[in-house]
């Protein structure tokens, strides 16, 4: 068996396999038509690679007999969710089988008296916040694709959002696992109490994994009482060092909002139509502040905001009084992204995190070097977390804005890792982030990755060509 995937070991899907494959899921459950190929084709990267064949299992069982057979005749198999990742790891870059986890759609249970919830990998991240809010409870990661993610993809990039300045990442919500090994074989991982600590912690291995290591199959997460209340409120500045620097004051003071996030004059510019009445107008930057817990706490964290708000030069404080206030707002926020394309007709978009007190030196640094280049770089995301959606704008028929463009994202990696940082939070590596892994973690740290992948899959056939090249 093979220990490190290439291109030339890869074994196409032969007849004889396709077969099997439709014998094990059922003729309705496995497709080799162009139209359905080229719809799991791409993620949203943008890179795009056609797979042989599609198969979507419904069970456990199903899907270890399928990486079973993989393993023994060494076809690649790339599991998905729903393609809304930002860096490429759904996408099937060595072609092989799509598993498309679409099948696992039940929210198996929510125990309001233990305050968890068991549900399968294919449910919508914003489908099951939802439901659990029924039981007046909460499941805080809050990704801006929510309403279309899967919590499968959540848990395989371990996802965060803008809550994660107070209550954590998607891992911080993993319990336990059932996941299906490469090799085939069912394994359940961690525990359904609030404490466990008996072997080793293999759910917090396969959560950010991005389906290298095993295909989960069930999850059981860890809920919270919902709050009782949730304040909002969005506030402009003359400029991103202020906003910045606003950020690091608001949390010295030790105040923890909900969320703090934040978007440069190119993102406001892109939403303005959501925003409040001329609350985006000719502002530099906008920082959008929510606090939450009972009553009293939420209004005590709201006038200390407004009050280092005030103190810092912060313009049109604006508290949102109404539900479709606070919506029109965080719709502005999440429709960034994909409003971005005005700027030009590529992007190149990296989730860089820095330590919060380095967040003003990092926004000034990203300033100078558009100034430089004279891309459009657009900033927007999680300041509370020091977590920066840094996007560049430019046009990839242009060879020498391509090349400006990478120049920038190796400089933005260098000075990200310069002050403490991480070259991606939340996105996860997959292919686009791939190439810049050894800028961050050390050659033994590596090869011990490489050798824990091999121990999950000795013959190198789940998501290849992923995170460890």
């Amino acid at each position: 068996m093979r220990k490190n995937w290439s291109l030339e070991a890869i074994k196409p899907i032969s007849a004889r396999i396709e077969k099997q494959l439709r014998q094990i899921v059922g003729e309705d459950n496995f497709s080799r038509q162009k139209e359905d190929r080229v719809c799991y084709a791409y993620d949203a990267t943008r890179r795009y690679c056609v797979p042989e064949a599609v198969v979507f299992p419904e069970n456990a069982d199903q899907v270890g007999r399928i990486l079973d057979l993989a393993s023994k005749h060494g076809f690649p198999v790339t599991p998905r969710g729903a393609g809304s990742g930002m860096s490429g790891g759904a996408v099937a870059v060595a072609h092989g089988l799509i598993m498309a986890m679409s099948r696992f759609d039940r929210i198996v249970e929510i125990d309001a008296d233990n305050f968890i919830g068991i549900v399968q990998p294919g449910v919508v991240t914003g489908t099951f916040q939802r439901a659990v809010q029924e039981h007046g409870l909460l499941y805080p990661p809050d990704p801006s694709s929510a309403d279309f993610s899967t919590l499968g993809g959540n848990l395989a990039e371990c996802a965060g959002g803008a809550r994660a300045v107070k209550y954590g990442v998607t891992r911080d919500y993993v319990l336990g696992l059932e996941a299906v090994l490469p090799t085939g074989e069912i394994i359940r991982t961690g525990v359904q109490t609030a404490k466990g600590v008996v072997g080793y912690d293999l759910t917090r291995l396969l959560v950010g994994s991005e389906g290298t290591l095993g295909v989960i199959t069930e999850v059981t997460l860890r809920l919270l009482p919902q709050p009782e209340t949730v304040k909002t409120l969005s506030a402009v500045f003359g400029s991103m060092q202020q906003a910045a620097q606003c950020v690091v004051e608001i949390l010295r003071q030790k105040i923890v909002p909900r969320a703090v996030e934040y978007m440069d004059k190119h993102a406001i510019a892109c939403v303005e139509s959501y925003l409040q009445e001329g609350a985006g107008k000719d502002a530099e930057a906008m920082l959008l502040i929510e606090a939450d817990g009972t009553h009293p706490e939420a209004e005590e964290a709201l006038r200390r905001i407004v009050g280092v708000l005030e103190e810092n030069n912060a313009g049109h404080i604006e508290v949102a009084r109404t539900e479709e206030a606070v919506q029109s707002l965080w719709k502005a926020r999440k429709a960034i992204s994909p409003a971005l394309y005005t700027y030009g007709p590529d992007k190149i978009n990296e989730d860089i995190v820095v330590p919060r007190s380095r967040l003003p030196e990092m926004v000034d640094f990203i300033g100078r070097l558009g100034e430089k280049t004279g891309l459009t770089m657009v900033s927007f995301g999680h300041a509370g977390d020091g977590n920066i959606h840094f996007n560049i704008m430019y046009d990839k028929a242009s060879p020498e804005q391509s090349v400006a463009a990478s120049q920038a994202v190796e400089e933005i990696f260098d000075y990200t890792l310069a002050l403490g940082g991480t070259i991606s939070g939340e996105h996860g590596v997959g292919i686009a982030k791939a190439p810049y892994m050894s800028r961050e973690i050390r050659p033994e740290t590596l090869a011990l990755m490489k050798r824990i992948k091999s121990a999950f899959d000795p013959a190198g056939i789940l998501n290849p060509g992923k995170m460890l090249l």
